[in-house]
């Protein structure tokens, strides 16, 4: 388009692009070839939708499928529970899980870098399952305990039947109703002010998982730094190169320089290194030091082909810990985004409906896409062996309290075999030469490590 052309009206703003020729391609010839390329892109959008289609048929996928819950029994979520035979604790539990970010396969977005996709439907699902458990740990880093999408308050019917509500017109509600003679209006309350300032903040990170090239944390940038661990648009990834892809964006990017992620080792997070990458130089002030935050990523294979029965009651201690954010795993060549579980099912977020690309480009971009009002369950025994498992922590207590809480939820596991351990010291390539630290209480010593494979994927056990 020519530069000239921003000058004109909205309506031309909307015309195909093949209407503004340039001076070489003015005559028929050069019309013919316009129209051409317009027909081979509408071919190709067509393709991505029949693509996008297909993919959902073959998933499964539909917005009217429903999961039954039990409402005798607890459901866990992210270190909460939830006792859906109580009305309160269902709708509570409805607006925690609508504000989940939902990222999931998109089509016409900007070509990914090195191809001619436009759309992941069919080969992203890995990376999507990976966005999410980051989009968790930035929502915990950012966003105070207990916040939910406002939107998320709307009257629904959801897969629970819960009844319809309104919100309350009172103080809670962050809207005051001015009345008078000669005037009725809204005048916005402290609590409003506070809520708008959460749901920037909301915004900004839905904003950076977009599909477009400038996100930090998108599946453009995504999928270009996965070029170093040999993979392209289009391929397979494994959830333990996802984990390593996650810490490349986090570090590459400037929009949460107080936050690092750890990939642990060999199934085994040294807590030296976690110290190393947290810390920072004291303070000019004074000589306390402060910590950065943390996501801690820990890839694990847990059984052979199918998942090992000895390690369900560990997967569910887990998942009731607050300091967990997530499982990436699934079921074989079917990631999904494992949230918390109900008795032997696990609950999760599906990233395979195909969706069309929003533009996060724009000031007030719609987030309804960005979240899912339909939980899901899956059995246990259903669940792919090759996963890699998320926590958070605050700060450097918080941190100390991740190592206690997990070191317990570990031992319900084999207690030869746990899933994986916490050692002091560094990985191999420094050890040697770092003092343990004495702050942490040391957890397992190192001759109980089990031996794995050092290499950085477990991509060759499993494709999801």
């Amino acid at each position: 388009m020519n530069p000239s052309s921003s000058c004109q009206s909205s309506e031309d703003d909307h015309m195909d692009d093949w209407l503004y020729l340039s001076a070489d391609s003015t005559g028929p010839q050069g019309l013919e070839e316009s129209r051409d390329d317009q027909e081979a892109e509408d071919r190709g959008k067509l393709k991505s939708k029949l693509v996008s289609a297909w993919n959902s048929v073959k998933y499964g996928w539909s917005l009217k499928q429903k999961s039954h819950f039990s409402k005798s029994s607890p459901l866990t979520m992210f270190g909460h529970s939830y006792l859906l035979s109580h009305q309160a604790e269902r709708e509570r539990f409805r607006r925690s899980f609508a504000s989940l970010l939902w990222l999931t396969y998109r089509r016409g977005f900007p070509q990914l870098g090195g191809s001619s996709l436009t759309t992941d439907s069919g080969w992203g699902c890995v990376l999507r399952t990976g966005q999410m458990l980051l989009a968790q740990g930035l929502l915990q880093h950012l966003l105070p305990p207990g916040w939910t999408w406002s939107s998320s308050h709307h009257v629904v019917k959801d897969d629970m039947d819960l009844p319809e509500t309104r919100p309350a017109l009172n103080a809670d509600s962050g809207w005051n109703f001015v009345q008078g003679p000669k005037k009725r209006g809204r005048k916005l309350s402290l609590g409003s002010l506070l809520d708008r300032r959460m749901e920037s903040k909301h915004r900004r990170v839905v904003s950076w998982f977009g599909d477009h090239p400038t996100a930090p944390f998108g599946v453009h940038q995504l999928v270009e730094l996965g070029k170093s661990s040999g993979k392209k648009a289009g391929d397979w990834y494994g959830p333990s190169i996802v984990a390593h892809i996650l810490r490349k964006a986090v570090a590459a990017s400037v929009e949460v320089p107080n936050l690092a992620v750890y990939v642990a080792q060999d199934c085994t997070i040294y807590i030296e290194d976690v110290k190393r990458l947290c810390e920072r130089p004291p303070l000019a002030t004074g000589t306390s030091q402060s910590w950065k935050s943390v996501i801690i990523l820990v890839p694990v294979r847990l059984g052979g082909q199918e998942l090992n029965p000895t390690y369900i009651a560990c997967v569910k201690k887990l998942l009731t810990l607050q300091c967990c954010i997530g499982i990436i795993g699934g079921k074989p060549k079917h990631s999904l985004f494992f949230v918390g579980f109900q008795d032997d099912h696990l609950l999760y977020l599906d990233p395979h409906y195909c969706q069309s690309t929003v533009d996060i480009t724009q000031e007030n971009f719609p987030l309804e896409s960005f979240h899912c009002k339909y939980p899901r369950k899956m059995a246990f025994t259903r669940m792919d062996p090759s996963c890699t498992i998320g926590f958070y922590a605050k700060g450097q207590k918080d941190f100390e309290s991740l190592c206690s809480a997990v070191n317990a939820a570990l031992s319900t596991s084999a207690e030869k075999y746990p899933m994986f351990i916490f050692a002091e010291g560094r990985g191999q390539e420094e050890e040697g030469s770092s003092t343990p630290s004495n702050n942490i209480t040391h957890i397992l010593r190192k001759d109980r490590r089990r031996s794995s494979n050092t290499s950085n994927s477990m991509d060759e056990f499993v494709l999801l």
